[in-house]
């Protein structure tokens, strides 16, 4: 448990692994890209180093790995067309998420949501778990940051638009890289176990630790 030393005026979410899970559903996507496209069978163990960094970051860092010359954004573009198509009523938020951004609301906090994916996946996920950008006061996507995760690019345009500093800012992710940005930006960091460990998320930085939003630590958002 970290000390507090300003108290929250906003909550930076991350959105999968956070408000709602489309990990699956983007590897499976790629996966299904690489094999139509170039003819390559990729494993599980292709996409951890990727996690939270983006799609156009991990399918170039795939490729490599894979000694593939991806054509871009075709790829990319197909890559997304799969994936929209196949979240299509399947899609869910994750246990806690909207009521979480409700509570925000309700203590009077500014909101925003950042995300390395970027804006059609944010947009395509949103209306599928049926949360309108609107409940959001500010919104980074993958495609305005040049220097992804773990770089704090994309939280310090979140607190930016959101007229804060980082300190005021609680960041809520599940990816290491993503932990590691809100770090390196200043701000404070709620992990949640959706996709690594406790021990995991705690090594990297992580200030509180829960298993979802329907269970954050009370102390957080006290006033």
């Amino acid at each position: 448990m970290c000390e507090r030393h300003e108290q929250f005026a906003g909550v930076i979410l991350d959105m999968d692994g956070v408000v709602c899970d489309s990990e699956a559903f983007i590897t499976e996507a790629v996966c299904r890209m690489f094999s139509e496209t170039h003819g390559v069978t990729l494993r599980p163990e292709d996409f951890p180093p990727f996690v939270g960094t983006g799609e156009e970051y991990a399918l170039c860092g795939i490729a490599k790995k894979h000694g593939v010359t991806l054509t871009m954004p075709r790829d990319k573009d197909r890559t997304y067309a799969i994936y929209l198509k196949m979240i299509r009523g399947r899609l869910k938020p994750l246990p806690g998420a909207l009521d979480f951004i409700d509570a925000c609301h309700q203590r009077g906090l500014k909101l925003a949501i950042a995300t390395s994916a970027e804006r059609i996946k944010l947009d395509g996920n949103l209306r599928e778990i049926d949360l309108p950008l609107e409940r959001f006061d500010a919104c980074v996507t993958g495609d305005e940051i040049q220097r992804k995760k773990p770089a704090p690019d994309i939280f310090l345009l979140a607190a930016q638009r959101l007229g804060l500093t980082p300190a005021r800012c609680l960041v809520v992710e599940d990816a290491l890289s993503g932990i590691k940005a809100a770090k390196s930006a200043g701000c404070r960091c709620l992990a949640l176990t959706t996709t690594f460990d406790k021990q995991t998320v705690l090594a990297a930085g992580a200030d509180w630790v829960a298993p979802d939003l329907a269970h954050v630590p009370n102390d957080i958002l006290e006033d």
